[in-house]
C-alpha cells in the first residue's frame, strides 16, 4: 500500500488510474463531476538536506549506451556511476538527497528505477513492456510524475515513489506528446512539453482551466523544463526555426509576462541557491557546456563536453565520502572503442593514395566506400540491425560516388566524391519508416534522423519526443509552408531509434543542407553522413584521386560574344506558280443555277470540264 500523503494532497481529474499492482491494465474511472472537492494544502518548503554536497548528475552516451554519471566542483571529477550495454536516462534527485530516480532499459524494456546514493544499490520500480521514463519527484518525496507511453501516445502518469504503477493516475491523456515532467517545490504545479510547447497544470483545477500554455510558440520548439529551488522560475530550452532566438528562456510565476531569453543552450539545470543554470550547448556535430546566472550572464566559458545529454539534474547530494564498490566498479571501465580502422594506402609510388571497398549485401548505384572508413560503416551498420530490428543501412541512396558522375547543382564538392559519405534510401520518409527534426545552428539547418523499430511491443527503441520536420509539406500549395520548407507535423506514435546520436559515436557526422533547401528538396541532405577524420575536402579527394582532378579545364569560347548560332545566308528557293483549285471529276452533270434578270436571255448549260 502507498505512504499516507502527509504534506501534499493531490487533486487530480482521475480520467483513468491504474489498479493494484505493476501489470496491470489502465482502467477508465468517475468523470471529474464525481471526484472529492479540492482540499489545499499548506506550501512545502524544502530544506538542504544535511551533510548534503552541490552535485551535478549528467546521463549521456560514450559507447553507444547512455550511462549516468556524477559531478561534485571541486571534489568528484566527473564519475561513471552505472556501465553495461543498455541505456540509463533522466536522473532526478530526490528532494531529501538520498535518491536519484532514472529510467534504464537494461532488462530489456523502458522501466523506472531508483538508486540508493549511499550504497549504490539499484531497485526496479515499475516492470511492464510499455515505456515509462523520465521521472520527477513531489516536493516530499513521497510521489513521481513521469512518463507512460499508452494507446500508442506519450502521456504523464503520477504515482506512489516505491510504487510508481499502484493506484497511478494520469495527468495527461490526449492526442498531444506530453513528456518531461517537472515538479514545482510548491507541489501544486507540474510543468511539462505538449508538442514542442511548455504548459502548466494546476493540481488545484480540475475543469479545463487547469493546463496554461507558457510559451505559446507556433515556430520553435520547446524542451527540458526545470524549476528554480524556490519555485519563482521556470527554465526551459527552445530550438527556433525561422523565427525568434534559440537557447535557454526562464519565465519568472511572480510576473505575468513572456519568458526571457538567458543565453545559448538547450538543456538547463539549476543549482540549488537559484541563481546560476548550468545547460550544454549542441553544435552540429559535437557537446558543449557552460553556466550563466539566471540573468544571462556567462560565468564559464564553453567547454567541450563528451556527447550530447540524455539526462541533466544539479542538487545537494549526500554522496558517501569513500565510493562505494559498486560506484567503483562502474567508474574503473574504459569502454572498448566500438571501431578501427584497417585499411592502408596502397602500394605504388604516389603515398597516401587508398583504394574502395565493397560493401557486402549492401545495394547502391555503387556500393563502395574508402578503405579507412568500410569498417566504421560495417559497425554502425550491425548496430543499426541490433537496435531497430531490421537493415536499415542495407539500401542506400549513395556511398561512393565516382567523380564522372554528376550530382545535382550544389553537390560539386560532396563528401560522396570521396568514399567517406554515404546517404540512407530517403524513400522510407514516404513509407513512414523514417522521420527527421530539424535543429538549426545560426544560419545553417542540420537534421536528425530517426527509424522506426521493426518491433513494436517496446524492446526496441523509446517514443519519439520531438516533432519531425515534414519536407513534403512545401507541396501542398500554400505559399507560407513553401518558402519555409516544409511545416511542424504531428510526432508520429510508435518506438523510434535516433539514428544521428547512433553514427556519432561510430565518427559519422550529419552534414549541413543547402542555403536553398527549402526550395530544393534534394538540397536539404538529410539523409547525408560523412566520416571526414579531419580532413577537408580536397585533402580527401587527394587519397583517391591524383592532383590533377582539380585542375579547371580551358574553356572554348564560341566564335561570337554570345553563345548563340551565327546566322548563314541560305539560297531563297525560287516563287513557283501555285496551280488553282480545279473541279472534282463527277459521273453526273450538275447544273449551275443562275438567276437572270427578265428580258435577258437565258443561256443553255454548259457542262464542267472533265479533267482526263
Amino acid at each position: 500500500m502507498p505512504k499516507p500523503i502527509t504534506r501534499l494532497t493531490l487533486i487530480l481529474p482521475l480520467l483513468f488510474i491504474l489498479s493494484a499492482g505493476c501489470t496491470q491494465p489502465i482502467t477508465q474511472t468517475p468523470i471529474a463531476e464525481n471526484l472529492p472537492s479540492v482540499t489545499v494544502t499548506q506550501a512545502f518548503a524544502p530544506v538542504a538536506p544535511e551533510n548534503a554536497r552541490e552535485t551535478i548528475l549528467f546521463s549521456y552516451e560514450e559507447d553507444g549506451y547512455a550511462h549516468l554519471f556524477a559531478y561534485i566542483p571541486g571534489q568528484l571529477p566527473i564519475t561513471r556511476l552505472t556501465a553495461g550495454a543498455w541505456d540509463d536516462t533522466a536522473p532526478a534527485a530526490s528532494p531529501d538527497g538520498k535518491q536519484i530516480a532514472f529510467a534504464s532499459n537494461r532488462n530489456g524494456f523502458w522501466d523506472l528505477y531508483r538508486m540508493e546514493l549511499a550504497t549504490g544499490e539499484t531497485t526496479q520500480l515499475t516492470d511492464t513492456p510499455e515505456y515509462e521514463g523520465a521521472p520527477t519527484w513531489s516536493p516530499d518525496s513521497t510521489f513521481l510524475a513521469y512518463e507512460i507511453y499508452r494507446n500508442d501516445n506519450l502521456d504523464l502518469a503520477i504515482g506512489p515513489s516505491a510504487n510508481p504503477l499502484q493506484d497511478a493516475v494520469l495527468l495527461t491523456d490526449s492526442p498531444a506528446s506530453d513528456h518531461s515532467p517537472t515538479w514545482a517545490p510548491g507541489g501544486r504545479q507540474i510543468a511539462f512539453v505538449s508538442d514542442g510547447e511548455i504548459l502548466l497544470a494546476d493540481l488545484d483545477k480540475t475543469d479545463s482551466d487547469r493546463f496554461s500554455n507558457l510559451s505559446a510558440t507556433a515556430q520553435a520548439s520547446e524542451s527540458h523544463p526545470v524549476w528554480s529551488p524556490d519555485g519563482t522560475r521556470l527554465a526551459w530550452s527552445a530550438l527556433s526555426q525561422t523565427v525568434g532566438r534559440s537557447g535557454i528562456f526562464v519565465w519568472e510565476a511572480t510576473r505575468a509576462a513572456p519568458a526571457v531569453w538567458v543565453g545559448d543552450g538547450d538543456y538547463p539545470a539549476w543549482d540549488s541557491s537559484g541563481g546560476q543554470i548550468v545547460t550544454t550547448f549542441n553544435a552540429p556535430n559535437e557537446t558543449f557546456i557552460t553556466t550563466y546566472t539566471r540573468d544571462g550572464r556567462i560565468l564559464q566559458p564553453m567547454v567541450q563536453f563528451p556527447a550530447p545529454l540524455k539526462g541533466l539534474a544539479w542538487a545537494n547530494l549526500t554522496f558517501p565520502e569513500s565510493l562505494p564498490a559498486a560506484y567503483q566498479e562502474a567508474a574503473q571501465l574504459t569502454p572498448a572503442p566500438l571501431w578501427a580502422p584497417v585499411g592502408e594506402p596502397v602500394e605504388g609510388n604516389v603515398p597516401g593514395r587508398y583504394s574502395l571497398v565493397e560493401l557486402e549485401g549492401v545495394q547502391a548505384p555503387y556500393p563502395q566506400l574508402h578503405d579507412r572508413v568500410d569498417e566504421a560503416f560495417n559497425a554502425l551498420r550491425q548496430r543499426v540491425i541490433a537496435e531497430a530490428g531490421w537493415d536499415a543501412l542495407g539500401s542506400l541512396e549513395n556511398a561512393y560516388v565516382p567523380i564522372t558522375v554528376s550530382l545535382d547543382p550544389g553537390f560539386e564538392e560532396s563528401w560522396l566524391y570521396t568514399g567517406r559519405a554515404f546517404a540512407i534510401n530517403s524513400l522510407m520518409t514516404n513509407a513512414g519508416w523514417m522521420v527527421a527534426v530539424r535543429e538549426d545552428f545560426g544560419a545553417q539547418t542540420y537534421w536528425r534522423l530517426y527509424i522506426r523499430a521493426q518491433l513494436q511491443d517496446g524492446s526496441l527503441g523509446e517514443p519519439l519526443h520531438a516533432a519531425p520536420w515534414d519536407l513534403s509539406a512545401r507541396y501542398n500549395l500554400d505559399p507560407k509552408v513553401y518558402e519555409q520548407g516544409g511545416k511542424y507535423s504531428a510526432t508520429p506514435a510508435g518506438y523510434w531509434v535516433d539514428v544521428t546520436s547512433l553514427a556519432l559515436q561510430y565518427g559519422w557526422e550529419r552534414v549541413p543542407a543547402l542555403p536553398n533547401w527549402r526550395t530544393f528538396y534534394r538540397g536539404a541532405r538529410f539523409t547525408e553522413f560523412a566520416l571526414t577524420e579531419g580532413l577537408d575536402f580536397y585533402a580527401a579527394m587527394l587519397q583517391l584521386y591524383p592532383p590533377d582532378v582539380f585542375v579547371t579545364p580551358t574553356r572554348v569560347l564560341p566564335p561570337t560574344f554570345t553563345a548563340t548560332v551565327t546566322f548563314t545566308s541560305t539560297p531563297t528557293p525560287t516563287i513557283t506558280r501555285t496551280p488553282r483549285p480545279t473541279a472534282t471529276a463527277s459521273t453526273t452533270r450538275t447544273p449551275t443555277t443562275t438567276p437572270v434578270p427578265s428580258n435577258t436571255p437565258v443561256p443553255s448549260p454548259t457542262p464542267p470540264t472533265i479533267i482526263p
